[in-house]
């Protein structure tokens, strides 16, 4: 019988955690297939629009460093329907708020709430799962990536079935953060991850080697997510290809992620070290970026498959930040520290890839700058990955 109350409540555990992940993106992915309109809609100059492709980073980095502190006061789960019950009110409101600048700010407020539930996922599954960290942080990974690629997918049909109301097609992905809040209502009222019972004052993340292994890590690799979304479309377009194939070409890097973000992580839970798979993916992302360095149109779905497998250090860099942690509680504050850090270095990428694009007036400089990056994704994906917990 206690087994039975045991598996039931794993199971429960689950699907919340996936309830969760669905959301982690649709707030970022559902705006692209709808800027045009949003921007006419809303009179939104091009400086804003560019805000809006930059607040998700901004938030990830700077919200994400409340988590720990929350998590330690109102616990983990707590802190997650928060993030949630954000999410969903800025989800609904943002379409409706009336302007420009309000949009945004709704938008933050979302934002908001996906950065702290980024935080702490993490910790929950090394609290629930313990034995089962690879296989969790694989199946929550595969869930953010269907999520993502739903949104990016779905906004403009769905926006045409309501009558080409953008509005209306962007307030409908609130239903899943609103799906999500009943399991997590529940989770907050039973039994908690709490910072307390692990004493987390005494852990200073930021003085071991490991979490800054573990930031570079995420920094490197969410450069090369960011310039993937950001350029991928147009380096191929540029290289003579037609737009509908440079779609589906980018949409080939994102479909990977599903399958490989479950296998690569349940195969890195089982191992005490993953050093060796972070080389792997970088040497992945050296052939990848190399390849569109030297001629875009030569192989492209090479290309495409080659840079759909490096982004799969995603779900690799999730795992790493659950395993390296001793306790949940280290874990929040070590996924705080990793997260926030690294897309702080993940920043400049897609802007500089831009500027050195108009500086050079082709794409094999930037394209020789990705190539260079993997280097120290590499040598810090394998610091990262060596067999040593904080």
């Amino acid at each position: 019988m206690i087994q039975e109350k045991t598996r039931a409540g794993g199971l429960f555990a689950l699907t919340a955690l996936l309830l969760a992940a669905v959301n982690l993106r649709l707030a970022v992915t559902s705006i692209g297939p709808v800027l045009t309109e949003i921007r006419a809609g809303l009179g939104m100059s091009a400086t804003v629009a560019g805000l809006l492709t930059s607040v998700p980073v901004l938030c990830f980095a700077s919200i994400g460093l409340a988590a720990p502190r929350l998590a330690r006061r109102f616990g983990a789960a707590r802190v997650v329907l928060g993030g949630l019950l954000l999410l969903a009110a800025g989800l609904t409101i943002r379409p409706f708020a009336g302007g420009a600048a309000l949009f945004l700010l709704f938008s933050t407020v979302a934002l908001a709430g996906i950065a702290l539930v980024n935080v702490l996922l993490p910790s929950i599954v090394k609290d629930r799962f313990p034995d089962r960290v690879g296989t969790v942080t694989g199946l929550y990974s595969v869930a953010l990536n269907i999520g993502a690629t739903t949104a990016a997918a779905a906004t403009v049909p769905i926006t045409g079935a309501f009558g080409d109301d953008w509005r209306l097609g962007l307030a409908c992905w609130s239903l899943a953060a609103l799906l999500a809040l009943p399991p997590w209502l529940m989770m907050a009222r039973s039994r908690e991850v709490t910072a307390d019972s692990d004493t987390p004052s005494a852990v200073r993340v930021s003085r071991h080697p490991v979490a800054w292994a573990l930031a570079v890590y995420f920094g490197m690799q969410s450069t090369s997510a960011y310039v993937i979304i950001g350029w991928l479309p147009e380096i191929y377009r540029d290289a003579g290809l037609s737009p509908a194939l440079a779609g589906v070409l980018f949409a080939v890097t994102s479909l990977l992620g599903v399958p490989l973000s479950f296998l690569l992580s349940a195969y890195a839970g089982r191992l005490r070290s993953q050093s060796g798979i972070a080389l792997g993916l970088g040497l992945f992302g050296i052939a990848g970026w190399a390849g569109l360095w030297a001629s875009p149109a030569a192989a492209p779905w090479l290309w495409a498959i080659l840079l759909g497998i490096v982004n799969a250090a995603f779900p690799l860099a999730l795992t790493m930040i659950a395993l390296r942690g001793r306790t949940p509680a280290t874990v929040v504050q070590l996924s705080a520290f990793a997260q926030s850090i690294g897309y702080l270095f993940a920043i400049p990428g897609p802007i500089l890839v831009g500027a050195l694009h108009d500086a050079s007036g082709g794409w094999r400089v930037p394209l020789a700058l990705m190539v260079a990056l993997m280097v120290p994704q590499i040598l810090a994906g394998m610091a990262a990955g060596r067999n040593r917990q904080i």
